[in-house]
């Protein structure tokens, strides 16, 4: 594909991208659609000792799929009047997509996966990833979480309450549309779902497979008034029951909440499916030792992984590289620009690195294929391996730099893996 540097692209793959990164064999679809949940507590009004208001809580979502297309033909697929993160600038994102194309239903249901964004955040914020996926065989679904995105930016205590519940709603809404009459009938196995989630979606994803929350944060004056947040707390026999075993792996993006007192190590056992962190050394804004290491560490029941990008912060790994209405803003308004970009490291070169793995990790996990084993099974340091390869540049017997990189190109990552 030629791409164009005066338009704002998220499907950008770097030459020197690690091998997992480039996009798979099959086209992509996209499609919008809103799901609303009855009757939720309306937590950006509750009040101290009143009873909570509820309401209907509208959520949308972009759906990336495999897809049917003249393969022969390119669609420069657009997404247009994306809000960015100033709340009122619109922007149009190009990718590979093609909106609404007819769902590939030859080889049987695909995995799920869901995203979920920060805070605040769209549904376009991780769209790199959902793209990505989709090629690769899953059908991604990346969801605006109301309260908290760039143009509803409500109450910080319904993000808290509802990250984790606006996750598991969606996930029986997908399960339920597989079976629907309508296009996605028979094209989703909900029952082989991923969840990943960057900042305070990483957040929700600690709670949804498991991690309750502390007794001290619920009483926290952070907290929603009332101690509602409880309904999540580690040891309440709702929540424990409310851990769907349908979520059989999920990826955290520099997740929100240690340094805060969320969790604690006891709260954290009850972490049990498969998780790859992901996480900067310099991140100041939820903290990597304590913050994201902890949460890698105290998650001792599970497989887990920590990959860590040396001396990158907070913004660095997930979002979409910024877009130029942002970059080249004058004035005041370039301060946007950080909110999509790193000092150290660049977007699109992090962005390959998370499909990169992402791609592995969820190959196994998720499709129980071991080749992708090599890929995760690392000397702890890259700069550790050791590049050996013959004339062919076939790897010799003591060839141990990272597979799927080439000689250096994996400077600055470190990959932890413990077992549960």
């Amino acid at each position: 594909m030629t791409e164009k540097t005066d338009i704002n692209h998220i499907d950008a793959i770097r030459p020197d991208a690690p091998e997992l990164a480039p996009y798979g064999r099959f086209p992509v679809g996209v499609a919008t659609m809103t799901f609303i949940n009855p009757a939720q507590l309306d937590i950006a009004n509750a009040k101290a000792g009143e009873p909570a208001p509820v309401r209907d809580r509208r959520l949308t979502v972009e759906i990336w799929y495999p897809a049917l297309t003249d393969r022969g033909r390119h669609h420069p697929g657009e997404y247009k009047d994306v809000i960015t993160c100033d709340g009122t600038t619109r922007v149009s994102l190009y990718g590979r997509a093609i909106r609404d194309a007819v769902p590939d239903k030859r080889s049987g249901m695909w995995p799920l996966v869901i995203i979920s964004h920060g805070y605040p955040g769209n549904r376009f914020l991780l769209s790199h990833l959902g793209e990505n996926l989709a090629s690769k065989g899953y059908v991604a679904v990346s969801i605006d979480h109301t309260d908290s995105t760039y143009s509803d930016i409500g109450a910080f205590s319904s993000t808290l309450f509802n990250r984790s519940l606006d996750q598991l709603f969606i996930l029986d809404s997908m399960a339920r549309l597989n079976f629907e009459d309508g296009v996605f009938a028979g094209l989703i196995n909900a029952d082989k779902t991923a969840i990943i989630g960057y900042s305070m979606g990483g957040y929700g994803v600690i709670n949804t497979i498991g991690g309750g929350f502390t007794s001290a944060i619920v009483k926290s004056p952070l907290a929603p008034p009332d101690m509602l947040l409880a309904k999540r707390q580690a040891g309440n026999s709702e929540y424990e029951a409310s851990i769907d075993s349908r979520v059989k792996a999920a990826i955290a993006i520099a997740p929100w909440g240690w340094i805060d007192g969320f969790w604690d190590k006891a709260g954290l056992e009850g972490v049990n499916t498969p998780i790859f962190f992901m996480a900067g050394s310099a991140d100041i804004m939820v903290g990597y030792s304590p913050g994201v290491r902890d949460i890698f560490e105290n998650c001792v029941n599970v497989d887990r992984y920590l990959l860590t990008f040396e001396n990158a912060g907070h913004n660095a790994i997930a979002p979409i590289p910024a877009p130029k209405e942002v970059r080249l803003a004058p004035g005041p308004a370039a301060r946007y620009w950080k909110h999509y970009a790193d000092p150290v490291w660049d977007s699109v070169r992090t962005n390959n690195i998370a499909q990169h793995f992402t791609t592995a990790f969820l190959a196994k996990y998720l499709k129980d294929d071991n080749s992708a084993d090599p890929y995760l099974n690392l000397v702890e340091y890259s700069m550790d391996g050791l590049w050996s390869t013959d004339d062919k540049e076939r790897p010799k017997a003591d060839h141990t730099y990272w597979k799927g990189f080439a000689n250096g190109n994996a400077i600055g990552l470190r990959l932890e893996h413990r077992q549960s």
